[in-house]
């Protein structure tokens, strides 16, 4: 008898990723959308799954601790297979166009955590009463 296919096989297992970027466009309002549009392609086309990109501004730094004192940040939120995010993380490295960049997987949001706490919560003061 052949072995079952696992779950993952049926749906692999993607993440929920935060990339927030913060883009080299020298004083260029027009080439940062021009450089988002890019940056998303480069997205799909590594295979995550776009689920909102958010255009914050341009915005100076605090100190400057390179060639720029300000960047335009922009936030992606993607899914994608655990494997996808080195590459993409190696990818984005090379490009010119991305000044600094921070990557932060979303952490799963279990539904019903708070009312299984509420009711051992409840519980507790059962007890204690």
């Amino acid at each position: 008898m052949p072995a079952q296919p696992t779950i993952t096989q049926y749906h692999p297992m993607k993440n929920k990723y935060e990339a927030l970027l913060v883009l080299n466009t020298r004083g260029n309002e027009e080439g940062a959308n021009k450089i988002i549009d890019r940056l998303e392609g480069e997205f799909k086309k590594e295979g995550a799954d776009i689920e909102q990109v958010q255009r914050l501004e341009r915005k100076h730094f605090s100190y400057v601790a390179g060639p720029l004192d300000s960047g335009y940040f922009v936030n992606f939120v993607f899914a994608a297979e655990p494997h996808l995010i080195d590459k993409i993380k190696n990818k984005f490295k090379l490009d010119a166009d991305i000044y600094r960049a921070h990557y932060q997987k979303i952490p799963l949001r279990r539904r019903g955590a708070a009312k299984a706490a509420e009711k051992q919560a409840a519980k507790a003061a059962a007890k204690a009463a």
